[in-house]
C-alpha cells in the first residue's frame, strides 16, 4: 500500500531539509576553516614583519601547530622535516650507521653508557665509563650528547677515529669502521628454569613479528614445556606486528583487534591469516605499568581468547591508534584516527582526552565506571585502565638509598672499576657478589657524595614547616630534634639493611660489563618475582588450566586502580 500523498510530500520535504542542512553545515565548516587559517596566517605575517627582534619562523610555526594539537591527545603530533629521521628511528625502524655504543653527558664531558655486543665499539674494546675526548680530531669538550651522537653516526663502512680515555690511564686513539646498527625488537631469548622458553620483546617496530618467530623457532629445538613472553616496559609500536605475533599462538581467521573511528573507511578488523606456529604450547605473558598500546593488544587478545595467562601489574591503558599523513616539505603529522577493541569487545583506554576538565586536565576512568566483558571461556574482564593480569605480582619499591646510588652513578662507576680489575667472572646466571666484595663496595662509597632524604625525613621536614607556620615549633622542637637524630642514626645502617636489593642491581650492572645486555637479563632472573610466578604457573598444569577456564578463585578478574607511566604509540603501517 502506498503512503498517502501528504506523507510522501512531507518525507520529501524533510529529506530536502536534511540535505540542505547538511550542505549548509558543510559550507559553514569550510568557512570556519578558511577564516581561522586566514587569521593564523595574518597574525604570523604581522608579527614576522613588525616584531622588535628577529624571529625564527620555523620554530614559531611549530610552536603554533604544537599548541593547536596539544588540546587533543599526546599521540597526535606534527613532525617537521628536521625531526623526520629521529621519528623513524623511534617509531618505525631502529637501524642506522654507527659504532654500537650509547653515550651520556656528565660534568660537561661525554662518556660511554652502554656497548652493544658484536658491533664496532665492542670489537675495539670500548667500554662503559670510557670518556670520549675527540671524534675525527674534533674536540668534544663543548658538545652535548646529541651533537656527539651525530658525529658518531655515518654510512656503513665509513672510517672513524675516536680518542678514548679510561680512568687514570693515558688516552688511546681507536680506529673503527662504522657498521649498520640495528637494535633488535627481541633483545633476549633463551631457556630458563623448568625447561621453559623465554622471549623479551622490547618494541613493536618493523620485523618484530619475524624476530619473535625466529626466537620461537630456535627455542622449539629444546622442546620447551612452556613459553614466557615478556612485554614489560614495552611501549608498543606497529599494530599489525602485534596481530602477527598473536597468530603464532592462535588459529587462522580469528579476530585479534578492531579499530573504530569517525571515518568509516578507516574502520578495520584485523584477523589471523596463517597457520599458527605453536597453537598449544602453554604460554605466560608478563606485563607492567609501562606495557602499552601494541603490548596491550597482544596481551589483551591472548587473554580474551584464553590462550595465555597474564602475570605482573596492570598495563598502561592506551587504546588509541595513530596513522601518519605526509605534509608539504617532507614533514608529516601523526593523528589518532581510532580506538581499538580486543576480541572480548573491550577498549583498554584509561584517559578520556575528549572530555577534559575546565583546567585542561584529563579524566581517568574510575573503577566504578568500568564495564564487564567476557573472554572466550566466559571469564570476566573489564575495559578502561589497561589489561589487568590474571595473577597480580606486587612490586616492591626500591629504598631511597638504592635509588640514590643508581641516580648518582655510583653503581655504574663501581661496575666499571670492577671490570677493569677483574678479567673474568662466572656465567651471568650464576654470578653473585660475595659478602667480601659487597664490603669492598661499601668501602668504595666512603667519601663519596650519596646524601639522600628518606620518606620519613621528608615527612619530618614537612611537619617542622607546618609547626612553624602554626607557631608551635618552639614547643615541639625538642621532640622533633630527637626524632631527627633518631632517623639519622637509623639511616647509617641503610647499606646493610638494604644490602639484598643493592646487591641485585650491582650484580646486574657488573654482569652487563662482561656479557652485555644478555648478561643483565640473566643475572636478574634469580631476583625476578614476575618470572618466578610465571615458572610456577607453567609448571603447575592444574593451576594453569584453572586460570584459563576461570575456575575457583580465578573466575573473576579484579578492578584495582592503575598508575600511568610514559608510553609509545600504536601506529597503522
Amino acid at each position: 500500500m502506498a503512503f498517502p500523498t501528504f506523507y510522501r510530500k512531507a518525507g520529501l520535504a524533510a529529506g530536502a531539509l536534511l540535505l540542505a542542512t547538511s550542505i549548509w553545515s558543510f559550507k559553514d565548516d569550510l568557512f570556519q576553516i578558511s577564516k581561522n587559517l586566514d587569521v593564523f596566517a595574518s597574525v604570523y605575517k604581522e608579527v614576522n614583519l613588525n616584531y622588535v627582534d628577529d624571529i625564527n619562523s620555523a620554530k614559531m610555526v611549530k610552536t603554533g601547530v604544537d599548541a593547536m594539537l596539544n588540546g587533543l591527545d599526546p599521540y597526535t603530533e606534527f613532525v617537521p622535516e628536521s625531526e623526520i629521521e629521529d621519528y623513524k628511528l623511534h617509531y618505525v625502524s631502529t637501524q642506522y650507521g654507527g659504532i654500537g655504543a650509547g653515550i651520556f653527558s656528565r660534568d660537561g664531558k661525554v662518556f660511554v653508557s652502554d656497548v652493544f655486543e658484536g658491533f664496532p665499539a665492542q670489537k675495539a674494546d670500548i667500554r662503559p665509563g670510557d670518556q670520549l675526548l675527540k671524534i675525527n680530531d674534533i674536540e668534544l669538550t663543548s658538545r652535548n650528547s646529541d651533537q656527539v651522537s651525530q658525529l658518531l653516526k655515518g654510512s656503513k663502512g665509513a672510517g672513524i677515529k675516536i680518542l678514548v680515555k679510561r680512568g687514570d690511564a693515558p688516552a688511546v686513539e681507536k680506529s673503527l669502521l662504522r657498521d649498520e646498527i640495528k637494535q633488535p625488537n627481541v633483545s633476549y631469548f633463551g631457556m630458563v628454569e623448568g625447561n621453559l622458553g623465554y622471549i623479551k620483546l622490547d618494541k613493536f617496530l618493523e620485523n618484530s613479528a619475524d624476530e619473535v618467530t625466529t626466537a620461537l623457532t630456535s627455542l622449539k629445538k629444546n622442546n620447551p614445556s612452556g613459553l614466557i613472553l615478556d612485554l614489560r616496559s614495552n611501549g608498543g609500536g606497529i599494530l599489525q606486528e602485534a596481530v602477527k605475533i598473536v597468530n603464532l599462538f592462535v588459529a587462522r581467521d580469528v579476530e585479534v583487534v578492531s579499530q573504530k573511528g569517525k571515518i568509516k573507511e578507516k574502520n578495520y578488523v584485523y584477523r589471523t591469516v596463517n597457520t599458527p606456529l605453536e597453537p598449544n604450547l602453554p604460554l605466560v605473558v608478563l606485563v607492567n605499568g609501562r606495557s602499552a598500546s601494541a603490548s596491550e593488544i597482544l596481551a589483551g587478545a591472548l587473554q580474551d581468547l584464553d590462550r595465555a595467562v597474564i602475570i605482573g601489574q596492570r598495563s598502561y591503558g592506551k587504546g588509541l591508534v595513530q596513522q601518519t599523513f605526509s605534509l608539504p616539505y617532507n614533514s608529516l603529522v601523526k593523528i589518532t584516527i581510532a580506538k581499538y577493541f580486543i576480541p572480548s569487545g573491550r577498549c583498554v583506554q584509561a584517559l578520556d582526552y575528549a572530555h577534559r576538565k575546565d583546567d585542561g586536565s584529563v579524566v581517568k576512568m574510575a573503577d566504578s565506571s568500568l564495564h564487564e566483558f567476557k573472554t572466550k571461556a566466559g571469564r570476566s574482564v573489564y575495559d578502561g585502565s589497561g589489561v589487568y593480569p590474571d595473577l597480580m605480582v606486587k612490586q616492591e619499591r626500591f629504598a631511597d638509598i638504592t635509588q640514590t646510588l643508581v641516580s648518582k652513578l655510583l653503581m655504574f662507576d663501581y661496575a666499571n672499576q670492577y671490570r677493569n680489575t677483574h678479567p673474568k667472572i662466572a656465567a651471568a646466571k650464576g654470578f653473585t657478589l660475595t659478602d667480601a666484595e659487597y664490603d669492598d663496595f661499601v668501602k668504595y662509597l666512603a667519601g663519596k657524595n650519596y646524601s639522600y632524604s628518606t620518606a620519613s625525613e621528608k615527612i619530618l621536614t614537612a611537619l617542622r614547616t607546618e609547626a612553624a607556620k602554626d607557631k608551635q615549633y618552639p614547643e615541639l622542637q625538642p621532640e622533633l630534634e630527637a626524632l631527627k637524630n633518631k632517623l639519622a642514626s637509623t639511616k647509617k645502617n641503610d647499606l646493610q639493611v638494604h644490602k639484598a636489593e643493592i646487591k641485585q642491581i650491582l650484580e646486574n650492572e657488573i654482569a652487563a660489563r662482561y656479557y652485555y645486555e644478555k648478561g643483565r637479563y640473566e643475572a636478574n632472573f634469580k631476583y625476578d618475582k614476575d618470572m618466578a610466578q610465571a615458572v610456577k604457573v607453567l609448571q603447575d598444569k592444574t593451576q594453569l588450566a584453572a586460570i584459563l577456564k576461570g575456575e575457583g578463585s580465578y573466575k573473576v578478574i579484579g578492578k584495582p586502580q592503575v598508575t600511568l607511566a610514559a608510553a609509545k604509540t600504536d601506529t597503522v603501517k
